[in-house]
């Protein structure tokens, strides 16, 4: 997902808000608890499969699944603009710092030269 979709997203959440007058429910508090709740929407459906592999999901599971993605995502969008925070920068971030954390074993990692 580039930085101008994740702009895109939250100039239409904000829109959507302000449609609606709810802004002065979307502290990051709340938005926080209800992106919990839409976690754990998600995970429901994980819950009882043997493994949680794509292929365990039943009949029209996939487009419940996309969603609650879709949910998560809007609230973290919505969370990061009420925090100021560069979604797109903040992940590149994390991952440079999980490369260094986690460095890829020296037989995976690709050829320089």
């Amino acid at each position: 997902m580039s930085l101008d979709s994740l702009l895109d997203l939250r100039e239409r959440t904000r829109a959507f808000a302000s449609a609606r007058d709810w802004e002065q429910f979307h502290t990051p508090k709340n938005l926080a608890m209800a992106l919990s709740v839409e976690v754990a929407e998600l995970a429901e459906h994980f819950q009882w499969l043997p493994t949680g592999r794509a292929g365990e999901l039943a009949q029209g599971q996939q487009e419940a699944i996309r969603q609650e993605l879709a949910d998560v995502l809007l609230y973290l969008v919505q969370i990061a603009d009420k925090l100021e925070v560069d979604l797109h920068a903040a992940a590149l971030d994390k991952i440079k710092l999980n490369a260094i954390k986690y460095p890829a074993p020296i037989s995976s990692r690709p050829e320089t030269g």
